[in-house]
């Protein structure tokens, strides 16, 4: 089951640092992320979104997925992004509960402006070896499991077919 994890830190700077060690953990298999995502809210409130997700075909849906939370969560407008139909319904189900309201509410309180945000999209992960090495960086960590159907559901829409178990 694919865990989605943020991690909220009190700066612009912290949530682009952590996601480099993120990346240096994923090469050292000590997490297995889907996608990665840095959004920060500068002091003027503006949102800045920077992905770095898996390169297995989904590359472009994964912006749009990255898309889709966001917009939802920080009502950030991604006008103009063709949406295909399983990704529509996907959001329908997001906007539904996927996601639980504790977590978005968590999530906005966090991003106030001048901070960022780690997002991850995570298969398997090493929690000893993950928290060891991500813990410097500090920060707030929220975190919530996407449901199996509505994880079935990404990764047919990201790859076109069910995923199997892991």
């Amino acid at each position: 089951m694919a865990t989605l994890v943020a991690i909220g830190y009190p700066d612009e700077s912290t949530a682009a640092e952590a996601s480099l060690e993120a990346n240096r953990l994923a090469r050292d298999m000590i997490i297995q992320p889907d996608a990665i995502a840095v959004i920060v809210r500068d002091r003027e409130g503006k949102f800045h979104v920077t992905t770095n997700h898996h390169a297995v075909g989904g590359g472009a849906t994964w912006g749009m997925f990255w898309g889709l939370l966001f917009g939802m969560l920080f009502f950030i407008p991604f006008l103009g992004m063709a949406v295909g139909a399983g990704l529509g319904a996907l959001t329908g189900k997001i906007a539904k509960g996927a996601i639980n309201k504790d977590f978005q509410e968590r999530i906005r309180e966090e991003l106030k402006p001048g901070t960022s945000a780690l997002f991850l999209v995570v298969e398997q992960v090493t929690p000893d070896r993950a928290v060891e090495a991500l813990s410097r960086f500090g920060g707030t960590v929220l975190k919530s499991s996407l449901p199996k159907d509505v994880e079935d559901e990404l990764q047919e829409a990201l790859h076109g077919a069910v995923a199997t178990s892991r």
